[in-house]
C-alpha cells in the first residue's frame, strides 16, 4: 500500500500574500480521494520530529532560534515569511512525515509527502520558504540508524537543491543530484555530486533526453535508497520556473524516475517540492500526476 504523509498543519495559511502557494497541499489529498486514486487508508499525519534527529543534519544554534522564535529579521527575510510557531511545528511534522514515508517505502517500495521538498534549507540557515531540509533529515536518519548505506537523492524541483548540496558536500554515503534552471533561484548556487544546469525555455523533449541519458549512471553510486524531489515548477504556465515542460512531460520525468527506482529494486521516498501556475488547478493536477504514476508502478 502507498503511504502519504498530510497533516492539516500542511495547510497552515501564511500572512498575506503568501496564502496561495499553501492552498495546494489541502487539495491534492481531497483531489486523490476524489477521483478514486486514494483512500484514507493511504493517509497517516505524522508527529513531530525530535530535536536529536534534527542535529543530526541542522546546527544546534540554528535549530535553536528557530525553536524558541529568535530568528533575526534578516534571516527571517531570506526563509520569505516571518517566523511563527506554526510554521516551525509545520516544518517539524514535514520533517518526521518524510522520515516515516522513507520507513514505509522500505516496506512498500514508495512513499510520499504532501509537502515536503525544502531543500533550500542548509545545515545552518533557511531559505526560499524552506526551515528545515527534510529530505536531508530523513537521509541521515536512515543512516544512522541503519537504515541505509548509500543514499541518492534526485532533485528535479527547477531550484537548485542548495541546501541540500551544502549538507552533504563531502558526505560519500549521500550522491546529491540536482538537475535545475541555471539563471533561476537561488542565484548562490552549492555544489551538488552532480549538477545539470538547464537554459531558460527548454521543452519536453530535450529536458526528458538529458534526465534518461544521467539517470542510468547514478547506479554507480551503488544506493540502496532514493529520495525524489518532484517539484512541478518545471511547467511551461509556473510563473517562477522559466522552463517549459507541458503536465504530459513532467508527468514522464516522473513515470522515469519511479520507474528507474522500481527496476532497480530500490525505494524511494517522494516529496513534492514547488509549484507557482498561476491557476491552481495545474498545480494541484501536476502534482497529483506524480502521485498517480507511483500508485501505477508501485501497486
Amino acid at each position: 500500500m502507498v503511504k502519504i504523509a498530510w497533516h492539516p498543519l500542511f495547510a497552515h495559511p501564511l500572512p498575506e500574500g503568501h496564502r496561495f502557494p499553501m492552498l495546494k497541499y489541502e487539495l491534492i489529498p481531497e483531489q486523490l480521494l476524489h477521483q478514486g486514486f486514494i483512500t484514507s487508508k493511504n493517509l497517516f499525519a505524522p508527529d513531530k520530529v525530535s530535536e536529536e534527529v534534527i542535529l543530526l543534519t541542522h546546527k544546534e544554534e540554528y535549530w535553536e532560534k528557530l525553536r524558541d522564535l529568535t530568528l533575526p529579521a534578516k534571516e527571517q527575510r531570506r526563509i520569505g515569511f516571518p517566523l511563527t510557531a506554526q510554521l516551525v511545528e509545520r516544518e517539524v511534522r514535514i520533517a518526521q512525515g518524510t522520515i516515516d514515508g522513507a520507513i514505509y517505502a522500505k516496506q512498500f517500495g514508495t512513499a510520499f509527502n504532501v509537502a515536503g521538498g525544502t531543500h533550500h534549507a542548509g545545515s545552518n540557515w533557511g531559505e526560499g520558504f524552506c526551515l528545515l531540509n527534510d529530505q536531508a533529515i530523513a537521509a541521515n536518519y536512515l543512516l544512522n540508524n541503519g537504515l541505509a548505506n548509500r543514499i541518492l537523492i534526485v532533485d528535479l524541483d527547477v531550484h537548485q537543491g542548495n541546501g541540500t548540496a551544502e549538507i552533504f558536500y563531502g558526505e560519500p554515503r549521500v550522491f546529491t543530484f540536482s538537475m535545475h534552471g541555471d539563471k533561476n533561484f537561488p542565484f548562490r548556487k552549492e555544489q551538488s555530486d552532480l549538477d545539470i544546469a538547464l537554459e531558460d525555455g527548454i521543452e519536453d523533449e530535450l529536458y526528458l533526453s538529458k534526465l534518461k541519458s544521467r539517470l542510468p549512471a547514478l547506479l554507480k553510486h551503488k544506493p540502496d535508497f532514493v529520495f525524489y524531489l518532484s517539484g512541478v515548477d518545471v511547467l511551461r504556465s509556473d510563473k517562477l520556473g522559466k522552463l517549459a515542460l507541458s503536465k504530459a512531460a513532467c508527468m514522464e520525468r516522473d513515470r522515469m524516475v519511479l520507474q528507474f527506482c522500481k527496476d532497480n529494486n530500490l525505494p524511494v521516498q517522494v516529496s513534492m517540492g514547488g509549484g507557482y501556475s498561476p491557476d491552481i488547478k495545474d498545480i494541484v493536477d501536476a502534482h497529483c500526476n506524480t502521485f498517480k504514476v507511483g500508485i501505477d508502478i508501485f501497486e
